[in-house]
């Protein structure tokens, strides 16, 4: 009930703000319209299931404590520095991936920024956000106009005009040759290639893969060949866009939205280093931070996990280092091997 009053609330919220983007419409291209309920269905679909995600006490606990240590009174300005260095190298550079492979990092990299350069042009463009118009009474001239106000203005033979106007062409580009290097790790890959599932690995691939082929045809089209199956590719267009948006809820992509709550697992871990530790109660040796142990044995209990110790030498086996937990066992083994 909760995550589904969010997913409407963030319908409501992004209609009225292509209502007044578009200045009521009038910027609103009616043939874009189903680019716009396919992107209202995908924000209600990410916006329930990010909110069923949250609601989960594993992931509850992180966000909270996440949160609560961003905004600690002493680390406030060394964690804004953090945030921002964490930022850059982690989501724009993609740098976590770069220590994995450099073929990797490149796929993920080129994918990233395609998506979020064609994103970046394709939404406020369908929202009637932002509109282009003659400036002045020639035809060489254009104006971007941003939620109606009349911003920069541009000659069209110019190399900002050529690069504007050629954005998406540039972000096909970037997120085929991504795909390309994904697909080679997946085809050739032994790692890849005992763990991989289609719907997992394959088909956003090959989703994204139709969107940009799809759009580079229509380029094509309309610039060398007069508009030749210009119709039909405008369709097949459509239909591979619209079919990624209505999957993206429910497929490997959520996890774009899901990436950036990690940064606050790293303020969290920061803040147990920086804080009151574990000791073990078997061995008297530190092992984790205190915050760390006492917030999973509350999150296995909303879970139902009961793993309390009526004899020994702890009330909880959360309260044990992993060490001495494997020498517990390996005790126990030993003592049950003498009994039989």
């Amino acid at each position: 009930m909760k995550a589904g009053l969010h997913g409407v609330v963030a319908i409501v919220i992004l209609a009225v703000l292509i209502l007044i983007g578009s200045r009521n419409l009038s910027h609103f291209d009616a043939a874009l319209v189903g680019y716009t309920f396919a992107t209202l269905f995908a924000a209600f679909g990410i916006t329930y299931r990010y909110s069923m995600w949250l609601q989960r006490p594993p992931t509850a606990m992180y966000w909270r404590r996440g949160w609560q240590a961003f905004f600690r009174k002493r680390a406030g300005r060394r964690n804004l520095v953090l945030w921002l260095r964490r930022v850059c190298e982690d989501f724009a550079a993609n740098l976590f991936i770069f220590r994995r492979g450099f073929f990797r990092w490149a796929a993920h990299f080129l994918i990233m920024w395609g998506c979020i350069l064609a994103a970046a042009i394709t939404f406020p463009l369908v929202f009637g956000w932002v509109h282009f118009e003659f400036a002045g009474d020639g035809f060489d001239t254009y104006r971007a106009n941003v939620f109606g106000f009349p911003t920069m203005s541009f000659q069209i033979d110019s190399l900002l005009g050529f690069m504007i106007f050629h954005g998406l062409v540039w972000a096909s580009f970037l997120v085929i040759a991504g795909v390309m290097l994904a697909m080679r790790r997946r085809m050739r890959g032994r790692d890849a290639l005992a763990i991989q599932r289609f719907g997992e690995d394959f088909l956003p691939l090959i989703m994204l893969f139709a969107v940009s082929v799809t759009g580079l045809m229509l380029v094509v089209s309309y610039s060398w060949m007069h508009g030749f199956a210009y119709e039909f590719l405008s369709i097949t267009h459509a239909v591979t866009v619209i079919f990624t948006l209505l999957w993206m809820p429910f497929g490997k992509f959520f996890h774009l939205f899901q990436r950036p709550a990690q940064l606050g697992v790293a303020f969290y871990k920061d803040a147990g280093k920086s804080g009151e530790q574990a000791i073990c109660l078997r061995c008297d040796q530190p092992f984790a931070s205190k915050m760390h142990v006492e917030d999973l044995i509350q999150v296995e209990e909303q879970l139902g996990y009961c793993y309390e110790m009526s004899d020994g030498p702890a009330d909880h086996y959360q309260r044990i280092c992993p060490r001495c937990r494997r020498v517990s066992l390996a005790l126990a083994q030993g003592i049950a091997w003498n009994k039989a």
